[in-house]
């Protein structure tokens, strides 16, 4: 299985009340323990139980910028920490309004002013105030390590109800990562010491759970009594077991002790949803791209006929069907652009496309054409050096492993001596984060537009060190460089789709990544106790479990639950 952590949006509600009109107006799906009584308003409930990372040990930690942590990825820290604004991912640009009733850019986008809703608490009853606001990005100015996002903000100021942050440049597409921060209390943060070691055992948030119980055996999340949006928490408490694999994972999903998780699970028809149809539902959302990545530092896929030849070779179609159990879709732009999830911005390029099939012929003609020579053995060399690769991925992503085996394949046919190795998530990681690999599967960032996509792709800035956040080719292109932040710099999707035109070319041309399949957002839900779920007939949101998202600390959770209606 693989866990894709990634992000979404559209114009929604513009006040709290409105906002707890639309939640209330929909309804949801779950299956649990045992019932328990609302602590406060008068709905009863069961506990609701969601699995969202296998750990092998967890320790009472929250902080909600240590990605490392077992809660950040158990999505505890999403029902406890809020950010200003709440980003519908698969229906961009949607957004909520949340601790931030409203934003404002100016100068150019280099300056943004947020209003901070009033009447908001924390859950040890303390008000929040703009200077909490401001104290968090002042944080985030001041130490890098908790900066996940990089977020180059050069002022951080107060007027009555409003928070101003500047920067050097222009932020219109960096709206998700400054408006998704997690916000944190000045008057416990400010005497935590170094922000990115703190441990945060006992959380303090705004959200609408807090600390129930933590044991090594799991967190259990109780309500919190201050909540400024109580009418709409109508599960009384959430239950974060700690199962230590995937496979145990599964076994609990199968046997119905799972309400809320998100998998890749081959079989998923078959082996969930058809024990009990009327109850389990998914709906695998593409939030990104999978693409095969290629070393462009290294033999042979520094060489821009063996990329294109590993493109024409592949059988987009079959990789989604079979390594990807269907579940995924073949992304057939050449620019990489998942569809229909950035629909709005593809149109200058809609004829830039990739087969849905292999053509191992037109691949052996793109290598004689570059010089390259068959030989006895069946495969392409050129000046001595055969076209040879390994494609890593961990084995534990056994739909990366299956899609790996099947490219493999198809580069054979096509004249170039193909293999996979599957490895261990650690070493993978470490690999690709210090350019130790020829080919690798990845899925991408997605976020409200593409620009979050192509920057974690192209942008040199992420892989100048030996461990490396993004550009994971190593691609140096000052021009492309230059690109994204003339990107970064429109201010609407118009302008947007103009400024995308000559990176999408850039990557359908010169094929820094080759596309493969949509990246979904995995979610499986158990409807039996609550109904209310995201649906692609409701699609709210992604119903990826998870307390982060690229470019959102706090994650998708809250925005699902407080959809969530018991069953009657």
């Amino acid at each position: 299985m693989r866990r894709l952590h990634s992000p979404r949006w559209f114009l929604a509600v513009a006040t709290a009340g409105l906002l707890a009109a639309g939640l209330a107006a929909c309804s949801s799906s779950s299956s649990s323990s045992g019932s328990t009584s609302s602590s406060q308003g008068t709905t009863t409930g069961k506990t609701l139980v969601m699995e969202s990372s296998p750990e092998t040990s967890i320790t009472q930690a929250f902080n909600p910028f240590a990605t490392t942590q077992a809660a950040y990825g158990m999505g505890a820290d999403g029902l406890i920490y809020e950010p200003l604004i709440q980003f519908n991912m698969v229906a961009p640009p949607q957004y909520y309004p949340w601790l931030a009733t409203s934003y404002a850019w100016s100068d150019g986008g280099k300056t943004i002013t947020f209003a901070i809703r009033q009447g908001v608490k924390w859950n040890n009853g303390t008000p929040l105030t703009p200077d909490d606001v401001a104290f968090t990005f002042n944080m985030l100015k001041d130490n890098a390590a908790v900066n996940l996002d990089g977020l180059k903000i050069s002022t951080v100021s107060t007027s009555g109800n409003s928070v101003t942050l500047t920067f050097p440049s222009a932020q219109y597409t960096n709206l998700q990562a400054i408006a998704g921060t997690a916000i944190v209390p000045k008057a416990i943060w400010s005497s935590v010491g170094n922000p990115a070691t703190y441990q945060d055992p006992n959380p303090v948030g705004t959200g609408p759970y807090m600390l129930g119980t933590f044991t090594p055996q799991g967190i259990i999340l109780k309500k919190n009594p201050y909540y400024w949006q109580a009418a709409d928490v109508q599960v009384p408490s959430v239950d974060f077991p700690v199962y230590t694999s995937n496979t145990g994972a599964l076994a609990a999903l199968f046997a119905g002790q799972i309400d809320w998780t998100g998998n890749f699970i081959p079989g998923l028809q078959q082996n969930f949803v058809a024990k009990d149809p009327a109850h389990h539902g998914y709906w695998e959302a593409p939030g990104g791209t999978n693409s095969l990545m290629p070393n462009l530092n290294k033999w042979p896929t520094n060489q821009l006929a063996v990329r294109q030849a590993i493109s024409l070779a592949i059988n987009r179609t079959l990789l989604a069907q079979e390594g990807e159990a269907g579940l995924e879709q073949p992304v057939l732009n050449a620019t990489g652009m998942p569809l229909p999830t950035f629909q709005a911005w593809v149109g200058p390029v809609a004829n830039l496309t990739n087969s849905a099939t292999a053509n191992a012929a037109a691949a052996e003609q793109v290598l004689t054409k570059a010089g390259f020579t068959k030989g006895s053995n069946g495969f392409f060399a050129k000046n001595g050096q055969t076209v040879a690769l390994t494609i890593v991925d961990p084995a534990a992503y056994t739909d990366y492993a299956q899609v790996d085996e099947l490219v493999a394949q198809e580069l054979r046919a096509a004249g170039i001596d193909a293999t996979f190795q599957g490895l261990s998530v650690n070493a993978w990681n470490a690999d690709v984060a210090d350019g130790d690999f020829q080919l690798t599967s990845h899925w991408s960032n997605s976020g409200l537009t593409p620009y979050n996509m192509y920057d974690g792709w192209l942008d040199s800035s992420l892989a100048s060190g030996s461990a490396a956040t993004g550009d994971y080719e190593r691609l140096s292109n000052p021009t492309i460089n230059a690109d994204l932040a003339t990107l970064a710099g429109a201010a609407d999707t118009a302008a947007q789709t103009q400024a995308l035109v000559p990176i999408e070319q850039f990557v359908a041309n010169n094929l820094p990544i080759i596309p493969t399949t949509t990246a979904s957002q995995w979610y499986e839900y158990n409807s039996q106790n609550y109904t209310g779920w995201p649906t692609q007939q409701n699609p709210y949101e992604s119903g990826q479990p998870s307390g982060s998202n690229n470019g959102n600390t706090t994650g998708t959770d809250e925005v699902v639950i407080l959809h969530l209606r018991p069953r009657t």
